[in-house]
């Protein structure tokens, strides 16, 4: 996958950003959903509080093998037996899921990459019908701290449109705040 500098700051810096769990409940993350894939796991920050909460899978991919390798002894440490962590290139061989098998998927700072439809069909793909697709992003905002380039930082209205070009729906407002410095949105596969 050509990927662009995202701006992703040091783990220190970047955990005080979220509040994960509240950000996941504000993006409809709720222990009904059984499994769920992460396209770009990062720290894992969202993957271990995600692993909690379902009651099934949570399949996490990222290119980096060291973020891949940071979420594993994460979720070894916390006891959490329900994640799968992978180093896989998401543009070029997909998730490797089969069709419809997650039920929510999580696109998280990810939608500045070059190939941002590719990504949102394959979500398109492994979520079953009804399954939720949420995305978050940095706020189209040049003061936020850290984040991607200006020019490839992706507006709301840009990250739903693409959505709704493949396939998706809006289940949310049209935007999500998730201070201090993103946004979020809850799309369905019909």
């Amino acid at each position: 996958m050509k990927t662009r500098e995202s701006g992703m700051p040091g783990e220190r810096q970047w955990n005080t950003f979220f509040d994960p769990p509240t950000v996941l409940a504000k993006l409809g993350l709720t222990s009904r959903i059984r499994s769920v894939v992460e396209f770009g796991c990062g720290y894992g920050t969202f993957t271990i509080p995600a692993a909690r909460i379902v009651r099934g899978v949570v399949y996490a991919f990222d290119i980096d093998p060291a973020m891949v390798k940071s979420t594993r002894m994460k979720a070894k440490a916390a006891g959490l037996t329900n994640v799968r962590v992978q180093v896989r290139d998401l543009v070029e061989r997909g998730a490797g899921l089969d069709d419809g098998a997650v039920g929510y998927a999580m696109m998280f700072n990810i939608l500045h990459a070059e190939e941002p439809l590719i990504l949102l069909r394959e979500a398109f793909r492994v979520l079953r019908r009804g399954g939720r697709l949420a995305i978050m992003h940095w706020n189209y905002d040049p003061t936020t701290p850290r984040g991607p380039s200006m020019d490839i930082r992706p507006r709301p209205e840009q990250c739903r449109a693409w959505a709704e070009q493949v396939g998706f729906r809006p289940a949310s407002p049209k935007r999500i705040d998730l201070p201090p410095y993103h946004y979020g949105m809850v799309m369905v596969r019909p």
